[in-house]
């Protein structure tokens, strides 16, 4: 499966509870994947999705927030289009949804961007509203030099008030055209991490790090060849980060760490300049030098989840100016 695929198969299964947040997704999922229709003089919405289980989600939300019923059509791949397409239909009360959800302003027309109350609302309505609308339109291609976080908007006012929405939460976003399509763009790894915490994609964000991680390693190995000592030098200082970076997470998640990361953390704490691979031979049982980094960075992932909940510093607090300068 594509990362795209995993990430929107784990956003559609997110529980989410605060009804504010719902109604933000529903309104930026219907406003990216649907539209407005005329038909025998009555307002229809339709929303078209490539995921079954995001349709899902979509119909089960209309019900229980709005009280309305809709049904999933399923439009069969073609030559053009390869994939099952789920189309969400709101026939019986569609005008009712489409100013509920501020598809329709006051005077009953069409608007154009993200609904006022979506624009204006909290921080986690804007995250809500990405998590729409990357539901509804949006793709992650691998890490590399071309990687990037897309969403495909409806419309220029649409891009813009989700650049907007990613300013709200401190991430640079970028609309452009691109052959008559309008697009919101995020290309900094760094700030597709940041996305897709908030998010609340956190198996997505370990797969992305995990493959961004080993490009960069196999792109540093490839440049510092001819350099051996240096890139041991980087590697130990790397090491000695890493292990400041377990010894805050254990301060954060105190006895709420799972066994076999808590082997592997204490090992990075009591070896603060070994490799992976050395690390992997001093466990019991021996691990690999890739069981050894995923265990620390499940770790880490964990301990800047909870900071992130209980409003603390992450395990990057512990980390000083010469580490970061490596």
């Amino acid at each position: 499966m594509s990362l795209t695929t995993d990430l929107k198969d784990e956003l559609a299964r997110l529980k989410v509870d605060r009804v504010s947040a719902r109604k933000a997704e529903v309104s930026a999922t219907l406003r990216f994947a649907g539209g407005l229709h005329i038909i025998s003089g009555r307002i229809v919405i339709e929303a078209e999705l490539d995921a079954g289980i995001a349709a899902r989600r979509l119909r089960q939300a209309i019900n229980e927030i709005y009280g309305h019923t809709s049904e999933v059509i399923v439009v069969s791949g073609g030559a053009l289009r390869r994939g099952n397409r789920y189309v969400v239909r709101v026939v019986r009360e569609g005008e009712a949804l489409a100013r509920q959800t501020g598809l329709l302003d006051s005077r009953g027309r069409p608007v154009r961007g993200l609904p006022p109350q979506v624009v204006s609302a909290s921080v986690g309505d804007a995250v809500a509203a990405w998590r729409g609308a990357f539901l509804a339109r949006g793709s992650l291609t691998e890490p590399g030099r071309s990687s990037a976080l897309e969403v495909t908007c409806p419309g220029p006012e649409a891009a813009l008030a989700l650049v907007g929405a990613a300013r709200r939460l401190d991430i640079i976003a970028k609309a452009r055209e691109v052959r008559g399509v309008d697009r919101v763009v995020i290309r900094d790894g760094d700030a597709i991490s940041a996305i897709l915490t908030r998010m609340g994609a956190h198996d997505a964000v370990l797969v992305w790090e995990e493959r961004r991680m080993r490009r960069e390693v196999r792109g540093t190995a490839n440049r510092l060849a001819n350099f051996d000592d240096a890139n041991l030098r980087r590697s130990a200082q790397a090491a000695v980060a890493a292990g400041a970076r377990v010894e805050r997470a254990f301060e954060i998640l105190g006895e709420d760490v799972p066994e076999h990361l808590l082997q592997a953390g204490r090992l990075r704490l009591e070896h603060k300049q070994a490799s992976l691979e050395e690390l992997g031979q001093l466990s019991d049982p021996p691990l690999t030098k890739d069981a050894v980094a995923g265990r620390i960075r499940r770790l880490l992932a964990m301990a800047d989840k909870r900071a992130y909940e209980l409003g603390v510093p992450d395990t990057e607090a512990n980390l000083t100016q010469e580490m970061l300068d490596m």
